[in-house]
């Protein structure tokens, strides 16, 4: 599982029928790869609610997005797992299966929830207009793979 975090002051996705946004918080691209497991999404899940990356008074960061009272708008993003060391154009073998990936996205987002934590949506598999203000601009890559964050 992989998982592109980046500390917003404000995002939104769109789509023909579709329409989301946050104020502060994370936008989260989430890609499922063929060996995500249960245990990757609970790991990620637990890890991005706890992660401190909101600065406090001292301008350290130092408080997570609960503290900030924070939103989440969570993406589904399989070209994460592009395989691009040959040719010109990527491969994708090693993302989930779509109807797999949709289920375990579904179920990250669920787990975050259980977080405490106001998730918002674009659409599985759906072309999304994505737009961002970047707060910092602070980006983390996470990966998990068999329950443990690398």
């Amino acid at each position: 599982m992989k998982v592109v975090l980046q500390r917003v002051s404000r995002a939104s996705v769109k789509t023909d029928e579709h329409f989301e946004a946050i104020e502060q918080g994370f936008l989260l691209l989430v890609g499922i790869g063929e060996e995500t497991v249960e245990a990757d999404l609970t790991a990620m899940a637990k890890k991005i609610s706890s992660a401190r990356l909101f600065e406090d008074e001292d301008g350290k960061m130092n408080r997570s997005i609960q503290d900030v009272e924070g939103s989440i708008l969570s993406i589904s993003q399989f070209t994460l797992y592009a395989d691009v060391r040959k040719g010109n154009r990527p491969s994708f073998t090693k993302a989930r299966k779509p109807a797999e990936a949709s289920k375990m996205y579904d179920r990250f987002n669920e787990l975050l929830r259980h977080e405490n934590l106001t998730v918002k949506t674009g659409m599985f598999g759906a072309d999304m207009a994505i737009e961002l203000i970047n707060d910092g601009p602070v980006t983390i890559i996470y990966e998990s793979q068999d329950g443990k964050i690398q």
